[in-house]
């Protein structure tokens, strides 16, 4: 079975840094896309970066230029460098797998979410 597993948020001050972790577990060959998802509170879940298998991103127009989104596809490993953190970035931040080839077929996944708070 495949397991998505956030890691590294937390509380940090207007200004500051984070860095996300996802690691992917379960006999996995091979993954497609991957991404980050986030979702405020009284707020539809939203994206936040995509990344290929090959490397090309894709970042919403409220984190460019301050978010970098990366993975180790040897590691089946994603990760989120988040800078010049806003009050308005607190969110649950969801790693997501799409086109997860393992030996019983091919699926997408979510991860359970790590929450991020950005306050003085």
């Amino acid at each position: 079975q495949v397991q998505l597993v956030e890691s590294g948020g937390g509380l940090v001050q207007p200004g500051g840094s984070l860095r996300l972790s996802c690691a992917a577990s379960g006999s996995i060959s091979s993954i497609s896309a991957m991404g980050w998802y986030r979702q405020a509170p009284g707020k539809e879940r939203e994206l936040a970066a995509t990344i290929s298998s090959g490397g090309s991103t894709n970042y919403a127009d409220s984190v460019k230029g301050r978010f970098t989104i990366s993975r180790n596809n040897a590691k089946n490993t994603l990760y989120l460098q988040m800078n010049s953190l806003k009050p308005e970035d607190t969110a649950v931040y969801y790693c997501r797998a799409d086109g997860v080839n393992t030996r019983w077929g091919r699926g997408d996944y979510w991860g359970q979410g790590t929450q991020v708070t950005v306050s003085s």
